[in-house]
C-alpha cells in the first residue's frame, strides 16, 4: 500500500470518520497515523534511523524525513541517526553540535505485515485517546447523580450505559433485592472514577448515604441554593434512613422544606429509594440536643456525656426502650452513625439500679478501707467522693465543708486513706514481682502498681511487652461481629484508662526503648496543645 495522490485525501477522510465515531480530536487520529507510518518506515529503512512522518492537514500528503543529530567526532555511535560536524557541512554551511539535519526520504511501500502493524498502532492510539476523553469527562462527575440505561448483568453486577462510557453497579451497592433488566433506566450515585489500564472505571452506588443527600438536593431547591445544609446522613439501605439538616435562614424551617407540601418532596426521594423510610432531623450544635433529636421517634429522659471516656449514655422511659433501640438495633445504630457517638441506652429503672449499685459499692469501699461506719461512708459518697485518692489528696477545706467533720476528723480521714493506698501499692508491687515483672516496667512513668499487677496477670511483664500492646488492648473498645457490637475488655479499662491515654503511654514506651524518634511525637503534641487552647 503506497501512499499515492489517489489515497492522500482518503487519509484525512478516514481520520475525520474515526474521530467523529469515537468523539475525539481528529488531530489525535492523524498523529497516530504519523506514528504508525514512521514505525513502518523504520522497518523498511532500518530501526536505527530516526524516521519521522508529517501528514499535511489540508492535502493529506505524507512527508517522510530522516533526522540526524550533529555530534562530536568521539561521540559518534549511530551512523544512521548521527553525523560529525565535517559530514554535516555537506547539508549546512556552519553546523554546530546539537543541530538536527533533516532530509526527505522516499515514501515507503507498505507491505501486508507493515500495513497491519500500522493499523494496530492507529487503533491503540485511538483507544488511548478515547479512554482519556472518557476519564476527563467523568472524573468531575464523581459525587453526583447520573442517569443511565442497563446493558447487561454480570455475576450480579449491573453494567450501565451512561452515554459516552460504561459504568458498573456492584451487587453490594444495590438496594435490597432490587433487580434490573436490559434497557431499564437507572439512576445512581457516581461513587468513584478510576484511571486503570483497561480504561476508566466508573463505579456507581445506590446504597451510599450521599446518594440520598444528592436526591434531596435535586428535590429541595433550598438545599441546592445553600439555604438549607445537610449536615449528616445515615442509612440502612432499603429500610430506613436519618438525615440531619440545618437552615441558614431563620424564616425557613429545614424539616418542613425537606418534607414539602403534603410530603411531596420526601416522597419523591422515598420512591427512588424503594420505599426507604426517612427521618428528617434538625441538626443542633449541642451534642446532647442533637442526640435526642436523632433518636426520634423515641422520647429521651436524660443524656449523660462522659467526655473523658468518649461515651454517651441515654436514659429512656421503660416503655420507650424498644422504640429507642429499634428493630434489630436499627434506630440506635443509625443515630450513632448520624451523630458519630458511641451510644449506650438504659431505661430509667436500669439507670436507677446502676446508681444504687455504684453508691453501695463506693460506700463499702470507704467502710472497709477507712474503717468508717456505714452512715459516715454514705455521707462521703453523697458529697461526691468516688475513690480513696480523692479523699487522701483533696484540699482539707473540701472535707471540712461536710457537715459534722472537724479539722481533726479531716486529717484522720486523709491519713487513713493514704495509709491504705500505700499498703495496696506495696501489696501490688509484691504481687507483680512474684509474677515476674521486670524493673523496666516499674521504672516507667504513668503506670500505678495496681496497673502493673493487672498487666502482669495478662503476661505483660517487661517494657518491651508493654510497647507492643495495642491501645484497645489496654483501654478496651468495641468490635462489630456479624452486625452486632461486641465489647472488648481492656487490661487497664477498670482504672479509667482512655484510648488517648493508652496511645500516649505506648508511644512513650517505644520512644524510651529507641523504637521511635522523639521528633515524630512533636507535631501530635503541638496539635493537642492547640486544641486545648481552643
Amino acid at each position: 500500500m503506497a501512499i499515492t495522490s489517489a489515497n492522500q485525501l482518503e487519509l484525512l477522510q478516514t481520520a475525520e470518520a474515526v474521530a467523529r465515531e469515537k468523539m475525539i480530536d481528529p488531530d489525535l487520529v492523524i498523529q497516530a497515523m504519523e506514528d504508525s507510518l514512521a514505525r513502518a518506515a523504520k522497518s523498511r529503512y532500518g530501526s536505527e534511523m530516526d524516521i519521522r512522518v508529517s501528514i499535511d492537514r489540508k492535502t493529506g500528503r505524507a512527508t517522510f524525513t530522516r533526522v540526524r543529530t550533529v555530534v562530536a567526532d568521539e561521540e559518534l555511535e549511530n551512523y544512521q541517526a548521527q553525523l560529525t560536524v565535517d559530514q554535516a557541512k555537506q547539508y549546512k554551511s556552519d553546523p554546530q553540535i546539537g543541530d538536527e539535519i533533516v532530509d526527505e526520504v522516499p515514501p515507503v511501500d507498505l507491505g501486508r505485515i507493515a500495513a497491519q502493524s500500522a493499523k494496530q498502532v492507529i487503533l491503540q492510539r485511538v483507544r488511548e485517546a478515547e479512554r482519556d476523553r472518557q476519564f476527563e469527562e467523568f472524573k468531575d462527575r464523581k459525587g453526583t447523580i447520573i442517569n443511565g440505561v442497563v446493558k447487561r448483568e454480570e455475576y450480579g453486577n449491573i453494567i450501565v450505559d451512561v452515554g459516552r462510557g460504561e459504568a458498573i453497579l456492584r451487587r453490594n451497592e444495590k438496594i435490597g433485592r432490587e433487580s434490573y433488566r436490559p434497557n431499564d433506566r437507572i439512576r445512581a450515585y457516581v461513587k468513584d472514577v478510576r484511571r486503570e489500564a483497561r480504561g476508566p472505571q466508573i463505579f456507581l452506588s445506590r446504597t451510599d448515604p450521599q446518594f440520598m443527600a444528592e436526591l434531596f438536593k435535586m428535590e429541595v431547591p433550598e438545599i441546592y441554593d445553600g439555604i438549607i445544609e445537610i449536615k449528616a446522613v445515615a442509612r440502612d439501605p432499603g429500610s430506613r434512613a436519618k438525615i440531619a439538616v440545618i437552615s441558614h435562614d431563620n424564616s425557613i424551617d429545614p424539616v418542613g422544606a425537606c418534607v414539602g407540601m403534603r410530603g411531596s418532596r420526601v416522597q419523591a426521594v422515598v420512591g427512588e429509594l424503594q420505599g426507604e423510610k426517612i427521618d428528617i432531623i434538625p441538626w443542633n450544635p449541642d451534642q446532647a440536643t442533637f442526640l435526642v433529636n436523632a433518636l426520634q421517634p423515641a422520647e429521651v429522659s436524660k443524656v449523660v456525656v462522659d467526655e473523658d471516656a468518649g461515651k454517651i449514655e441515654v436514659v429512656v422511659p421503660d416503655e420507650q426502650l424498644s422504640l429507642a433501640i429499634g428493630r434489630r438495633g436499627q434506630n440506635v445504630r443509625l443515630a450513632s452513625q448520624l451523630t458519630g457517638l458511641d451510644i449506650d441506652i438504659l431505661t430509667e429503672a436500669e439507670e436507677s439500679a446502676r446508681r444504687q449499685a455504684e453508691f453501695a459499692e463506693r460506700t463499702k469501699l470507704f467502710v472497709d478501707a477507712l474503717d468508717l461506719d456505714e452512715f459516715f461512708a454514705q455521707l462521703l459518697v453523697s458529697e461526691g467522693f468516688t475513690n480513696l485518692e480523692e479523699v487522701a489528696y483533696v484540699d482539707v477545706d473540701e472535707l471540712l465543708a461536710i457537715e459534722g467533720v472537724d479539722e481533726d476528723t479531716a486529717h484522720e480521714l486523709q491519713a487513713r486513706a493514704r495509709d491504705h493506698i500505700e499498703a495496696e501499692n506495696n501489696r501490688a508491687i509484691a504481687a507483680a514481682k512474684e509474677l515476674g515483672v521486670e524493673q523496666s516496667l516499674f521504672d516507667f512513668e504513668g503506670l500505678t502498681p495496681q496497673m502493673i499487677e493487672a498487666l502482669a496477670k495478662d503476661d505483660v511483664k517487661t517494657l518491651e511487652d508493654f510497647a507492643t500492646c495495642a491501645d484497645w488492648e489496654l483501654a478496651g473498645g468495641w468490635t462489630t461481629v456479624e452486625g452486632k457490637r461486641v465489647k472488648d475488655e481492656g487490661i487497664l479499662e477498670k482504672f479509667g484508662m482512655s484510648l488517648e491515654d493508652a496511645q500516649n503511654l505506648i508511644m512513650h514506651a517505644r520512644v524510651q526503648l529507641g523504637w521511635v524518634d522523639p521528633s515524630e511525637l512533636e507535631p501530635a503534641e503541638e496539635e493537642t496543645e492547640e486544641a486545648d487552647e481552643e
